[in-house]
């Protein structure tokens, strides 16, 4: 693996789980072994390192999205696909998702760059949701809004472990689960009209 994979997945990590002023350069170069000098000389900055960590997470995100919707049929069936790719990669990656969350943490200018790497999926999630919403498979509200609020319950839940363990209650698979079914129960009773 090239030192740059190296320091990008170290950094991911240390972002997602001690945030950006938690996580010094010093320290990322110590844990691999390396002088920070080679850090800055793949990633001049710390602010570019932070940049190269959200771009690749989004990356990974919009990879389970995407393949999400392509395996999945329309209606109450994606919405449930995707909740379970976010989930499943809470699990497998807890470190991007949490990394998320502190983007939205330090605002712009990060923030507004990580929400510019997600339009492409947020303009076609608020396209289908409009169309499923013609279609009456979906309560009709803003579907631009819709997305939004629905993309922050799921990455809400889908974090909330992380921050139970730093509150020192430990999570165990069975917890996750369980939060997912709520969360899956919840979103299901907010859009899908009762008449289906």
């Amino acid at each position: 693996m090239k030192t740059s994979e190296r320091i990008l997945i170290a950094a991911t990590s240390a972002f997602g789980e001690n945030g950006y002023d938690g996580t010094s350069l010093d320290s990322l170069a110590h844990d691999l072994g390396i002088r920070k000098q080679s850090i800055l000389y793949h990633y001049p900055t710390k602010e570019a390192l932070l940049d190269a960590s959200v771009s690749s997470a989004i990356g990974v995100l919009s990879g389970v999205l995407s393949e999400a919707v392509k395996n999945s049929h329309d209606g109450w069936e994606r919405i449930e696909a995707m909740v379970r790719g976010v989930f499943r990669l809470a699990i497998q990656r807890p470190e991007l998702l949490g990394l998320l969350r502190e983007v939205s943490r330090l605002g712009p200018p990060m923030l507004t760059k990580a929400v510019k790497g997600l339009e492409p999926l947020i303009l076609g999630a608020t396209k289908w949701l409009d169309n499923e919403m013609e279609k009456g498979r979906i309560v009709e509200s803003d579907p631009h809004l819709l997305v939004l609020s629905v993309y922050s319950a799921i990455m809400g839940a889908a974090t909330e472990g992380n921050l139970l363990e730093a509150m020192g209650i430990k999570q165990n698979p069975r917890d996750v689960v369980m939060r997912r079914k709520e969360l899956l129960r919840f979103l299901k009773s907010a859009l899908i009209p009762i008449s289906s």
